[in-house]
């Protein structure tokens, strides 16, 4: 089991990556929200993505629960700020999509289907959009 350790958002690169420094030392480290599948920042509902959640945590004191590297070298983590896990309030609030993995459903679908019922955020798209995964197929990554 991971370790919990504390440390301030430095910054925030998009909806569901941000750099945290450690409270305890050391660089900075690039964190991606575990469980949780925020828009690309040039894709819709992006930028709408990227601003809640570097409004909510841009120089904040936060909990990290780290696990292992996910492809692009990134920590996956699980990050709390004020007592509330940031991944789930991301789903709930309509910023991110709670993904399936390997045919199981995500953490979070309760809170997407929430969010998805109140038409909040990225689910009161006419349209529906395009989970980042299929776009970063289709189109490549920002």
């Amino acid at each position: 089991m991971a370790r919990p350790w504390t440390g301030q958002v430095l910054h925030v690169s998009d909806g569901d990556t941000l750099w945290v420094q450690p409270d305890h030392g050391g660089e900075a480290r690039k964190l991606r929200l575990a469980a949780i599948d925020a828009p690309e920042r040039c894709q819709a509902w992006g930028q709408q993505a990227w601003l809640a959640l570097h409004t909510r945590l841009l120089g904040q004191h936060v909990q990290v629960v780290s696990g292992r590297l996910d492809t692009y070298g990134r920590l996956l983590a699980q990050v709390w700020h004020q007592g509330q896990d940031v991944g789930a309030w991301m789903v709930v609030q309509g910023h991110a999509w709670s993904p399936s993995y390997r045919g199981m459903p995500g953490p979070y679908d309760p809170l997407q289907r929430e969010a998805q019922w109140a038409r909040r955020g990225l689910f009161a798209h006419p349209l529906g959009l395009m989970p980042p995964r299929e776009f970063r197929r289709w189109h490549g990554s920002c």
